[in-house]
């Protein structure tokens, strides 16, 4: 099975050149599974020496310096640079919200996990970008270039509509993925049960948590006008509205001061909030602005 047109679009050969040049930092130290590329502030057994620190009974007889034994007639073992790898979490809302806006903030958070697995990828680290709800329970786990494919071939097939919750989506996440690692939720944060405790659970998994907050140009500025039906499109509730420009102003209010709370609370919580609007170019999100804000490097 070949990744399809869409898939293909996601990235564009020009961004993939760009992509194998970048790293994902990770503010935390994560004890990885496998060799990787990363360099580590832990240290291990690879050949690159690092230091030497005293012998204590029970260490590995063969990292001890002899001929440093030699000369002080003290032990004293070798440490080496250890490189490891990253387990890294791009998740994807697919709540009927993000089917919104053009090009639609799904898509747009379609391009951005795959750009953000792609790093991790090319850093030999464990990437699995996952939908949020059912459809995350088929995400594959990859490591290295290789999985290029697979992951495209994922998202591919990767549709709007599991309404389910922040909370129960994140709840299902953390049962099925044990580890630790990188977090980058990708959401438009619009969940009428709020997106607190979902957020608080990633945080108590010790998880490094990143939020992108996707928000589309029609939503930050609404063109719309004059007498409306407005319907909500995950729970079907209507209500009926005249648009003028006071109201449009009391949604503006209301929609920055939504959007400052959330970046209160990530802030408090230790979490990155990452606004974005679907209309950045998402070559110009990771290459400038995510390298501004200290993602990645």
């Amino acid at each position: 099975m070949s990744a399809t047109t869409e898939s293909l679009a996601l990235l564009s050969p020009e961004l993939l050149a760009k992509l194998e040049r970048l790293e994902l930092v990770s503010r935390k130290v994560f004890r990885g599974r496998m060799k990787g590329e990363r360099r580590s502030r832990r240290k291990g057994q690879s050949v690159e020496f690092a230091d030497f620190r005293n012998y204590v009974a029970g260490d590995d007889l063969r990292l001890i310096d002899w001929n440093l034994y030699a000369r002080l007639d003290q032990l004293f073992l070798k440490l080496f640079q250890e490189e490891e790898d990253l387990h890294i979490y791009p998740l994807v809302d697919v709540s009927e919200s993000m089917n919104f806006g053009t090009p639609t903030k799904l898509h747009v958070a379609k391009q951005l996990a795959a750009a953000l697995g792609y790093v991790g990828l090319c850093r030999a680290d464990r990437v699995s970008v996952q939908a949020l709800g059912n459809q995350g329970r088929r995400a594959p786990v990859l490591r290295g270039r290789s999985g290029l494919w697979k992951m495209l071939q994922y998202l591919d097939s990767v549709t709007s509509g599991d309404n389910v919750s922040l909370h129960d989506a994140i709840k299902d996440f953390s049962l099925r993925n044990s580890g630790t690692g990188v977090v980058i939720l990708i959401s438009d944060l619009m969940d009428k049960g709020g997106y607190e405790s979902a957020l608080r659970m990633l945080v108590g998994r010790r998880m490094d948590v990143f939020v992108m907050h996707v928000l589309s140009p029609e939503e930050i500025d609404p063109p719309l006008r004059g007498d409306r039906r407005l319907i909500d499109a995950e729970d079907g509730d209507e209500t009926e509205i005249t648009i003028n420009a006071y109201v449009l102003k009391r949604y503006q209010e209301t929609l920055q001061s939504f959007i400052s709370s959330v970046k209160t609370f990530c802030s408090r919580r230790s979490i990155v909030y990452l606004p974005v609007r679907t209309d950045q170019p998402v070559d110009d999100v990771m290459t400038r602005y995510l390298r501004q804000r200290g993602v990645v490097r």
